[in-house]
């Protein structure tokens, strides 16, 4: 199934814009998601930490995804 994430921060920057569309296996969950993101933009490793939301809501890499799931990449954000 394919799975459109929405991109924050240097996430954007990373790749290349404002979302991306990822193939995944029907019923893949968050981790796998990320698994996929981090293979098809290595750069995703370098950030010391980044949150998945699904939904408009924090996710676990255990929840599993939906087709119609809004998925976003939120990087660390700093303050100053």
């Amino acid at each position: 199934m394919k799975v459109h994430v929405l991109a924050f921060g240097i996430a954007r920057d990373i790749f290349g814009g404002s979302s991306a569309d990822v193939e995944v296996k029907e019923g893949a969950t968050v981790q796998e998601l990320r698994a996929a993101l981090e293979a098809k933009y290595p750069r995703l490793k370098q950030l010391t930490s980044f949150m998945m939301a699904v939904n408009n809501e924090y996710a676990t890499g255990e929840c599993v995804l939906q087709q119609r799931d809004e998925v976003a990449v939120i990087p660390p954000v700093s303050g100053g």
